[in-house]
């Protein structure tokens, strides 16, 4: 019985012991200053956009900085805020760390599609069905859009057609450029093969590519990439195929 007391003397001390310990070690020292900025941006892979020292300039500019500042003075919420605004910038995620800094983790707009149309507009669009401007500097190849595109069109449908492209290797690297004609069909120029291939409307265009592609693989593998100068695939089941003239 003596023990059982004992033991459970033991057993408070020690959780009376963690609770002051955990709360020493999470209170912030009063009056605390920030120190230091990490800052850390996302998804450099495919978008170059935005650069550690355009944001903690954009920062300066709002007056945000929070390195100098009290701790207790510094509103994350304010700095995502501000931060989210800018239209390169998807999302920004903000807190402070016990050790006196604020860290910023910037997750960038990532561009599918870059639109340059007959009508003279020029953007970006992006995987959220976005426009993005076209000051925006991509380092990842990104399929260019050419022809007669209203924003409509490539905010839904052609973004759907970007989206296929993203996720899929093969057809991503073997597509150059796509060509908007003003029926709102599409033409498709590939990177190898000296041919244009005509997909007519978007629709069920997965299942046209996966024709071509078994036709690139067992057609013109065989007679050569440049025998034809147009390959249709408007109708379903079928591939017309006009020959190069001579």
């Amino acid at each position: 019985m003596l023990k059982r007391i004992l033991l459970f003397i033991v057993m408070l001390v020690l959780i009376a012991y963690l609770c002051v310990a955990i709360t020493a070690f999470n209170r912030k020292p009063a009056h605390q200053t920030c120190h230091d900025l990490d800052l850390i941006i996302k998804d450099t892979a495919y978008a170059g956009f935005i650069t550690q020292n355009e944001v903690k300039g954009l920062l300066e500019k709002k007056g945000i900085n929070p390195v100098g500042k009290k701790m207790e003075r510094i509103s994350v919420k304010s700095l995502e805020r501000e931060l989210s605004k800018h239209p390169l910038i998807d999302e920004a995620e903000c807190y402070k760390t016990p050790s006196g800094k604020v860290r910023i983790e910037v997750t960038q707009r990532i561009p599918i599609l870059r639109v340059m149309s007959a009508n003279g507009e020029n953007y970006y669009v992006d995987n959220k069905s976005t426009i993005m401007p076209p000051e925006a500097k991509c380092i990842a190849h990104r399929v260019v859009v050419t022809g007669n595109v209203e924003k409509s069109f490539a905010m839904k449908d052609l973004y759907k057609f970007g989206v296929f492209l993203q996720n899929n290797k093969f057809w991503d690297a073997q597509i150059e450029q796509v060509n908007v004609l003003p029926d709102h069909t599409v033409e498709l120029v590939p990177r190898v093969g000296d041919h244009i291939v005509y997909l007519g409307k978007l629709e069920n265009f997965e299942e046209k590519l996966d024709r071509l592609k078994i036709f690139y693989e067992k057609g013109l593998n065989q007679v050569g990439w440049n025998k034809y100068s147009r390959i249709n695939l408007e109708f379903n089941n079928q591939i017309i195929c006009t020959k190069r003239e001579q």
